[in-house]
Order: structure tokens, then C-alpha cells, then sequence
């Protein structure tokens, strides 16, 4: 996400403490949000993706999802 929505986001959300948000306001920090939390755990996901566990014998184990 880029610096722009980010700052979009803080601006429609610091407006809306001290006045109403417009229905198109609303709207538009509901599609930022999402697409903020989206690109969250997207990169949460691909870095758990690339990680290793390395046991004290030096063994590199990837982890896997739980089931």
C-alpha cells in the first residue's frame, strides 16, 4: 500500500473525530481499510511462507500450516 492511501486513511479517520463523514467518505475509508488489512496479511502471509525453524543440531525445518 502506498504512502498516499496510508495518509488518506489518517486524514478521513482524524476528520471523523472531530465531524461527520460524508457517505462517500465512509465508503471510500471502508475500501482503504480493507485493502490496507488485504496487503497486511498478505505480507504477513509471504514472509511466514519463507520461514525456517532451525533445531539446535542446525536442521532447517520450513513451516507448514496447521491443520
Amino acid at each position: 500500500m502506498d504512502k498516499q492511501k496510508l495518509e488518506r486513511i489518517n486524514e478521513l479517520y482524524k476528520k471523523s473525530q472531530t465531524e461527520e463523514l460524508t457517505e462517500e467518505e465512509l465508503n471510500e475509508q471502508k475500501l482503504l481499510r480493507r485493502e490496507y488489512i488485504d496487503s497486511f496479511k498478505n505480507s504477513l502471509k509471504s514472509q511466514l511462507e519463507n520461514t525456517y525453524v532451525v533445531d539446535k543440531n542446525g536442521n532447517k525445518t520450513k513451516l507448514t500450516k496447521k491443520q
